[in-house]
């Protein structure tokens, strides 16, 4: 496997959030060569059409970290039976301007965590949807329905279970996978 950065964004804002510390496990078990980096949606203001022609610098970093990551994780709680508001603010500074889509051909993994049996299923389910239009590359297999019980994940995001650690170094093996089969052909210098 050769070096890659895959981005995450965390759907939540919250400091005490459970998907906060999915995104550090996956971290912590990602194999050698692969570095996560965490792509923050926390500072992004409410998207307008107003800002098509001035971006601010916070969306321009933003759409910039998407474009330059090998691939990306987004990982997110589920609010409603859908998405958090501020992932789905984050998604529309991707897409703008209009034909400047930064998830257009990314390699994309959805992933999440809840208390709940069906853990973020339905959230993700609207998920790849809105990531469908925005033509992002989205991993089908395997899924990623953690259901979040005591003592699963630490602060720092040591998983104490493995059986989970080896299925999310599975499923980032995925991605890293789904990104080297889909990587623009090198050109061999002239």
């Amino acid at each position: 496997m050769t070096d890659h950065t895959i981005g995450y964004i965390v759907g939540s804002i919250s400091s005490t959030s459970i998907n906060r510390r999915l995104a550090k496990a996956l971290e912590k078990v990602a194999p050698e060569g692969v570095t996560l980096k965490e792509i923050p949606i926390k500072d992004l203001p409410f998207y307008s059409p107003d800002y098509d022609g001035n971006f601010p610098q916070v969306a321009t970093d933003f759409k910039n970290a998407i474009e330059d990551a090998d691939a990306v994780f987004i990982v997110t709680p589920e609010y409603s039976r859908s998405i958090p508001g501020v992932l789905k603010n984050a998604l529309d500074w991707s897409a703008r301007p209009y034909g400047e889509a930064s998830f257009n051909d990314k390699p994309t993994a959805v992933i999440g965590t809840s208390q709940g049996g069906i853990a973020t299923a339905a959230g993700q389910q609207h998920l790849r949807s809105v990531l469908l239009h925005y033509n992002a590359l989205v991993l089908g297999q395997p899924e990623g329905y953690i259901q979040s019980t005591p003592g699963l994940f630490d602060e720092d995001g040591t998983v104490n279970d493995e059986g989970t650690a080896a299925f999310l170094r599975s499923i980032i093996e995925a991605l890293v996978t789904l990104a080297e089969r889909t990587a623009p052909a090198a050109v061999p210098a002239a």
